[in-house]
């Protein structure tokens, strides 16, 4: 057991879930508070990071960051006016949106399926003097992650952060409220996509390359990132359900670290992805009706005590 778990793993899986958890957090914001399947996902966060990766090897990698989170935000408000202001359903306008930024992120990396940025700069390398040779990745992602969840937790306890969350519990209330719905829409889908193309920009900057089929599935890892929080700290808050998101995203990345370690074929992660989603899915039904059951048990119990006194 401690020849798979080792402090190589655990870091590893550490510094991925952290930066995996800013797309958690972009998909807690569109589905969980605005109740819209962002399928936009895959192709924002290739986005994010072919952006990052040009601006990085023009010898900005800390401007690659805020160059990112801007084609982000782009991303965000062409998904959010198909929907607002074309009437198409959020489904289908993340379908139209990830098709198109396929064709957007070959232009962006200049028709070529793969970019490196080894020889070049990036965040991490500058912070490495600083942090130390051992936990500089993590420290720095850790850092970046905290700020954005700092100002996402205060965003949403703002006027307009309210009002973003009540357009996903109600929007004909918002609208009798005299809230233009499609702003708030618009406004929660561009945050939604400047944090998944952030992280995409981290990622690329960690890895110092960038894929043009790096971004598939990033939405099977960000349900299940999101599942697994709430399963295992619940929705009582927003900042405990921000808190809970990276926890899910760590738990993910390590639950795929030890799997790797495990020896399980590469060509059967999709699986294994597959089966972590669906676990984390079926976790609060199957707790629940756990719970029914003992408490029928409990009652049934109760029954014949109460029939064995009289």
């Amino acid at each position: 057991m401690g020849s798979i778990i080792s402090l190589s793993v655990v870091t590893n899986a550490l510094e991925l879930g952290v930066i995996y958890g800013l797309i958690a957090l972009a998909l807690f914001l569109s589905y969980s508070i605005l109740n819209i399947a962002d399928l936009s996902t895959d192709g924002c966060f290739t986005l994010g990071c072919a952006v990052g990766a040009q601006v990085a090897i023009m010898g900005h990698p800390i401007l690659a960051l805020f160059a990112a989170m801007g084609a982000g935000v782009c991303s965000g408000f062409v998904m959010a006016s198909l929907q607002t202001r074309l009437g198409v359903e959020p489904i289908l306008s993340g379908i139209i949106v990830n098709t198109g930024l396929y064709t957007i992120n070959l232009a962006v990396m200049g028709f070529s399926s793969n970019l490196s940025i080894f020889k070049k700069d990036t965040i991490y390398s500058l912070c490495k003097d600083i942090f130390g040779a051992t936990w500089y990745k993590l420290i720095l992602s850790a850092i970046i992650v905290l700020i954005v969840c700092l100002v996402l937790a205060w965003f949403l306890g703002t006027r307009l952060g309210l009002s973003i969350r009540a357009t996903g519990d109600n929007e004909d209330m918002v609208r009798a409220s005299s809230i233009n719905p499609g702003f708030t829409v618009t406004v929660g889908l561009c945050i939604s996509g400047s944090m998944t193309a952030l992280s995409g920009c981290l990622i690329g900057q960690y890895q110092k390359s960038c894929d043009i089929n790096m971004g598939t599935g990033m939405v099977t890892i960000a349900l299940a990132s999101l599942i697994i929080g709430e399963t295992l700290l619940g929705k009582r808050s927003i900042p405990r359900r921000i808190v809970g998101v990276i926890v899910g995203s760590c738990v993910y990345r390590f639950v795929i670290a030890v799997a790797l370690r495990l020896h399980v074929p590469a060509e059967a992660m999709k699986l294994v992805s597959a089966v972590i989603v669906a676990v984390a899915i079926a976790a609060p039904y199957i707790k629940n009706r756990v719970a029914l059951q003992k408490q029928k048990m409990a009652n049934a119990s109760s029954a014949r005590g109460g029939d064995g006194a009289c």
